[in-house]
């Protein structure tokens, strides 16, 4: 019998009995892709974190998943920046030395413009913005990067979760594209994650923490990840996820943060986490992709 017939049968044999794989194995390969790596409020290891220097540097070092934290000023308008308050990040108690606590929500966003967010990190980076969503939304388009979007302190501003939303659907981010695989809303609020998924069952999202094995499945009705700090995580956290289906019908994700260690990263990998947020993507990647820091053969240590 000729060959070519032969290797045509015997490949289509083998395509019809990986079909017939149980799913389970399925998965279990599909587990075994190295990690997604997120750049923390950007690479922020190297350039003042949440700011459009942040996301450009995750981009030079190829890094497409870009984390940040969104918040509202008193005006109304979303900005992203971590902390409640604008002490840590920028010039605040010396461009307004009377406006103590100097929480974000007490100014107006050209307040804020007024303000340098990039000194207190590096010389370099003098007069860096706080941006807004916006701004960041189109820095994330131009450089065709991803984005994990945590909504910040969700208890402090009454209906943002729509108004995410809204920016989001302003600027092209909720259509089928950007929904299917560049985009994921997160946070430490359970009640504004299961708002999110109301208001938008077709947005993936993310609770941060690391609810008790028994509360999972209540949590799985409404979000598609549970992303606690790394801190916590131990192989039978990481199985009982995966045993798990999210709020879309596909398996429960977990992606840890902040790492920033090499061997560490390798050792969670090794776990099955899903992501790894992180200041230095850099470092991280390289070490999941085997091409960094060896896997390390002790634990995970509790912290670093």
């Amino acid at each position: 019998m000729p060959t070519r017939p032969v290797a045509a049968v015997t490949g289509a044999l083998l395509g019809f009995s990986a079909l017939l794989l149980p799913l389970s194995t399925a998965q279990a390969a599909e587990r075994q892709s190295d990690p997604v790596v997120v750049a923390h409020r950007g690479a922020s290891g190297y350039a003042p974190e949440n700011t459009l220097a942040a996301a450009d540097k995750a981009h030079q070092l190829g890094i497409d998943w870009v984390e940040n934290d969104v918040q509202r000023t008193s005006d109304g308008k979303l900005v992203v920046i971590h902390d409640t308050d604008l002490t840590r990040t920028t010039d605040v108690e010396e461009v307004f030395p009377d406006r103590a606590p100097w929480s974000v929500s007490d100014f107006t966003l050209a307040e804020i413009r007024k303000l340098d967010a990039g000194s207190w990190f590096s010389a370099d980076y003098a007069g860096e913005k706080v941006p807004t969503l916006r701004e960041f939304l189109r820095k994330m388009t131009r450089n065709q990067q991803k984005l994990l979007l945590e909504i910040k302190a969700p208890e402090l501003y009454p209906g943002i979760e729509a108004q995410i939303l809204g920016e989001l659907r302003g600027s092209g981010w909720l259509d089928r594209r950007h929904v299917r695989d560049r985009l994921i809303l997160q946070s430490f609020g359970a009640e504004s994650v299961r708002t999110v998924h109301t208001l938008r069952p077709d947005v993936k999202t993310g609770f941060l923490g690391t609810p008790d094995v028994s509360e999972l499945p209540a949590y799985a009705e409404f979000t598609d990840q549970i992303n606690p700090s790394y801190r916590t995580v131990t192989a039978d956290y990481v199985d009982a996820v995966h045993q798990l289906k999210g709020a879309h019908g596909k398996p429960l994700e977990l992606f840890t943060w902040t790492v920033n260690d090499g061997a560490v990263a390798a050792d969670l990998a090794g776990l099955g986490v899903d992501g790894i947020i992180t200041n230095t993507p850099d470092v991280v990647r390289d070490a999941v992709s085997g091409s960094g820091a060896p896997r390390a053969s002790e634990p995970v240590p509790a912290g670093s």
